[in-house]
């Protein structure tokens, strides 16, 4: 009996470990001292230098509520299994949750945009910044940006006309999956970019002629538009205004809850203010109506 329990006690610590952990909400992560940070190294969200946008969000949040801060990092198509222990799995508009994973972390705050998918299977924060995903060509490329104008849903129209016929750089499971803007099946040559999972190497992969479009959001259109000065150029805006925010494992209201108090107390001290004006200046021209709502 004991040389069969030697045997089959590794394999069942094995078995139990691979387990998803039980989501940790406020008090069990108080118990634990600690608060895991899945980031993944976007823009200036996470730099990967160990700072960022998110990083002293989260950083800030952590102190708040009395833990240690730990930054875990990921990436776009591995960060939701890592908070959830489970894969999510796309169908349509609609998803499921299957396999065993282990939990490497306890809120995603990566520049990370609420879409309605993510919502079905993830509890959201308040905004913690806006967003809206673009269409952006080589600055040599012979398509001229729309003129633009006061309706939107007009501008988007027109800059989706812009791409038929051509083909489209995308990055599926992302805020580029052109799944998310009814870019599917319509005439366009989507061109997957799966070389890495780092959404960084979108524009360097536009430039090297991977296709003749790419999108990008906001945020990281900033970053680019200046790193990649005269080489790049914005054609129109292709999704409606988004909001990306803070996601916490759906069992974890607590801790969605004291995240809320936090930020909207970070926003009324300035020190939200700070952080906007530290890693993404000029970005107020962009969202006046969003940022009108925060105190400075």
């Amino acid at each position: 009996m004991l040389r069969m329990l030697r045997r089959v006690l590794p394999l069942l610590l094995g078995f139990f470990m691979a387990l998803p952990a039980p989501a940790a909400d406020l008090d069990e992560i108080r118990a634990r001292g600690e608060l895991r940070h899945l980031g993944i190294r976007y823009a200036n969200f996470v730099t990967g230098s160990g700072d960022g946008f998110d990083v002293e969000l989260m950083q800030g949040f952590a102190a708040h509520i009395g833990v240690r801060y730990t930054l875990v990092h990921s990436d776009f198509y591995s960060v939701i299994r890592d908070l959830l222990g489970r894969e999510v799995v796309r169908e349509g508009d609609s998803v499921r949750l299957e396999g065993s994973y282990p939990v490497r972390g306890d809120v995603i705050a990566a520049g990370f945009t609420v879409l309605p998918w993510r919502d079905a299977v993830l509890l959201f924060s308040a905004p913690t910044f806006p967003s809206q995903v673009l269409l952006v060509a080589s600055a040599q490329s012979p398509v001229r940006p729309i003129a633009g104008s006061d309706d939107l849903a007009a501008d988007i129209l027109e800059t989706r006309a812009l791409i038929a016929g051509k083909s489209l750089l995308v990055m599926e499971g992302t805020c580029l999956d052109p799944a998310n803007y009814g870019l599917e099946g319509v005439g366009i040559d989507l061109r997957a970019y799966t070389r890495s999972t780092n959404l960084n190497e979108m524009v360097p992969a536009l430039l090297n002629a991977d296709a003749e479009f790419t999108l990008l959001d906001v945020p990281d259109a900033i970053l680019d538009l200046r790193k990649w000065a005269g080489r790049i150029k914005v054609l129109g805006p292709i999704s409606e205004e988004q909001a990306l925010a803070a996601a916490f494992p759906p069992d974890a209201p607590a801790l969605r809850d004291a995240f809320n108090a936090y930020l909207a107390a970070l926003k009324a001290s300035g020190g939200y203010d700070a952080l906007v004006d530290k890693y993404y200046p000029g970005i107020r021209r962009y969202f006046p109506d969003f940022f009108a709502s925060v105190p400075r």
